[in-house]
């Protein structure tokens, strides 16, 4: 099974790749036809799906673990979380544009550019610090409960975070 880092760095990864075909697809100030309007309205919302999983798992899993092992845990949770909810508030415009009108490519921009400097946030900053506080066994165990956590929709998670 892979860890709780693998975990995290495939949904970046994950990630990474919408950001980029949503980056370089048709727009509607391109001439995009209505199908392909409609592909892209739908990979926003796959994107948007993808992302609430993903941070409802962080919220109830990872941040957690970070508050409470590391001596700067609470502030650097702190900064990550008010990352998330501020792509979050982007992230629910964006699933109620509408590809055809401007302001869809304006939200998308911004939250390309805040995602970005998130995840490289979480893993320049966080992840270095956390990996050696955290054994083997946990750094398993958490990214098992990561995996399982990120297959329920959000707040269907049931499970506390792992056992120190």
């Amino acid at each position: 099974m892979p860890d709780v880092f693998e975990v995290l760095s495939r949904d970046h990864r994950d990630v990474e790749q919408m950001l980029s075909a949503l980056e370089s697809g048709p727009t509607a100030a391109a001439g995009a036809s209505p199908a392909q309007l409609d592909q892209r309205r739908r990979m926003a919302r796959r994107l948007v799906a993808e992302e609430s999983r993903h941070q409802a798992a962080e919220q109830m899993l990872f941040w957690p673990v970070v508050r409470d092992r590391l001596p700067d845990g609470p502030w650097l949770a702190g900064q990550a979380t008010g990352q998330e909810q501020e792509g979050k508030d982007v992230l629910d415009k964006l699933d109620k544009a509408d590809p055809a009108d401007p302001g869809f490519e304006a939200l998308l921009g911004e939250f390309i550019a805040a995602d970005r400097d998130h995840m490289a946030y979480e893993e320049r900053q966080v992840w270095p610090k956390l990996r050696p506080v955290l054994t083997a066994a946990e750094v398993s165990e958490l990214g098992i409960w990561f995996e399982q956590a990120r297959k329920l929709t959000p707040g269907g998670v049931s499970r506390a975070a792992p056992a120190r």
